[in-house]
């Protein structure tokens, strides 16, 4: 396990369409874990293949929205995740992203998400997800789409120190 650079924005390889995972092998499940270390490191609640320049449609993820202290985040592993349902309700809210350092936007997205995908391991699942949470997928979907928050932002700006603190990126 290791922490791996970050790709940072206009890096060509973020524009990119990633490619499928085929190979759920010993090195796909390292890279995996580097992807859980690099975002934590970073630290971040999301990140897909692409930000660390692999081009796999694969997005990890560790949320809570549980405010106690001793409250676990729970791991996501979708791999090749493709989308059965958007609401359409949507909600308009502050994003930051790993790969654009310095910068936020207000991103209009779906309040609730439905998400087939495989986990870490090739088998199929489907994970439902509303509020923040599904704005962190579809965040970290955009990524293996070669689309950027900043593509989606009706606003994008420099937050202050203490904006920066209150966004979860």
């Amino acid at each position: 396990m290791a922490v791996r650079e970050i790709v940072k924005f206009p890096a060509p390889s973020l524009r990119l369409k990633a490619k499928p995972v085929q190979v759920f092998d010993k090195d796909f499940q390292a890279l995996v874990d580097d992807m859980f270390d690099t975002m934590r490191d970073a630290p971040g609640v999301g990140l897909a293949a692409p930000q660390i320049g692999e081009s796999l449609r694969v997005v990890v993820v560790e949320y809570t929205d549980d405010e106690r202290e001793d409250a676990k985040p729970k791991k996501y592993v979708l791999v090749n995740p493709e989308y059965v349902y958007k609401s359409e309700e949507t909600i308009s809210d502050v994003e930051a992203c790993l790969s654009v350092p310095g910068l936020a936007g207000e991103v209009e997205r779906h309040q609730s998400v439905k998400i087939q995908a495989k986990n870490r391991f090739g088998k199929p699942i489907t994970v439902k997800a509303s509020g923040w949470l599904a704005r962190i997928f579809q965040h970290e979907i955009d990524h293996i789409d070669g689309v950027l928050y900043i593509d989606r932002a009706a606003r994008v700006f420099q937050p202050t120190v203490e904006e920066m603190e209150q966004i979860k990126d």
